[in-house]
């Protein structure tokens, strides 16, 4: 299995989906809360700084937008607020208690959002269906990073665009030192306490210190198929925000699953 999330006692993909699949269940209802108050708020301005970013592509009529990994659905709603009206947002997520929490958020606050149910490494769309695909803090979670954005650039169509918000090391050696100390003690107690699964909270420091670092995710980007790749940092570096287009002559590399098709 190539480079992809790790959490402790599991092997292999199925293994690793189910562990995050059970460990963002059972943090569901407390899930927002500790976002707000683990990261000082800050969650809050790195969603709506990347819609700033996408501000241009939002505008226009008609366009179909995917949020994976979806989670309580604070990104998705945040699209579905600043796109054209015509535009249809669909968070998704496969942690059916997430979507739980993203319902009872949207209500009939934005009646052009749908939640569905579904891995972001199999997405029930069609090949080339997709304006703009997004995805925060859910990609180092996954099994396979690469094939989870080879799954991406499937479902948008040719000039789609691709938005992915992550979690990243700080490059400043004493910030990085700090920024350590609190991601790699402080949070797990905190969060551990307040939610009842202290497995859950040691293990996002861990995923993000495995998770390739912004040039390296941005070569993986590339080498999966995507142009006009670039990125910024948000917060001294805690966090990434990357972007990469679907190019308009797009050749599809074969995998182990489509070479037995």
């Amino acid at each position: 299995m190539r480079g992809g999330a790790r959490p402790p006692g599991t092997a292999g993909e199925q293994q690793v989906s189910r562990w995050v699949r059970e460990m963002f269940s059972r943090i569901a209802p407390r899930y927002d809360l500790l976002n707000h108050l683990l990261s000082f708020q800050l969650d809050r301005l790195w969603r709506a700084r990347a819609v700033r970013r996408l501000r241009a592509r939002l505008r226009d009529p008609g366009l179909r937008i995917v949020d994976l990994c979806c989670g309580s659905g604070d990104l998705t709603l945040a699209l579905a607020a600043a796109a054209h009206q015509g535009a249809l947002v669909v968070g998704s997520d496969f942690a059916r208690p997430m979507l739980v929490e993203a319902r009872r958020k949207i209500g009939r606050r934005a009646a052009t959002v749908e939640l569905v149910e579904a891995d972001a490494l199999r997405l029930p769309l069609r090949d080339a269906s997709v304006d703009l695909v997004t995805i925060a803090f859910g990609l180092r979670n996954l099994a396979d990073y690469e094939r989870g954005l080879a799954e991406m650039l499937r479902v948008l169509r040719p000039g789609g665009l691709a938005a992915l918000l992550e979690f990243s090391k700080p490059p400043q050696p004493l910030f990085a030192r700090l920024y350590g100390l609190y991601a790699g003690r402080i949070l797990p107690a905190v969060g551990g306490w307040i939610s009842g699964s202290r497995e859950a909270y040691a293990y996002l420091p861990e995923s993000v210190n495995r998770f390739p670092g912004p040039g390296e995710l941005a070569e993986l980007m590339r080498r999966t198929g995507f142009a006009e790749v670039c990125f910024e940092r948000m917060s001294g570096g805690i966090v990434a925000l990357h972007l990469g287009v679907k190019p308009a002559a797009f050749l599809r590399a074969p995998t182990a699953d489509n070479e037995s098709r």
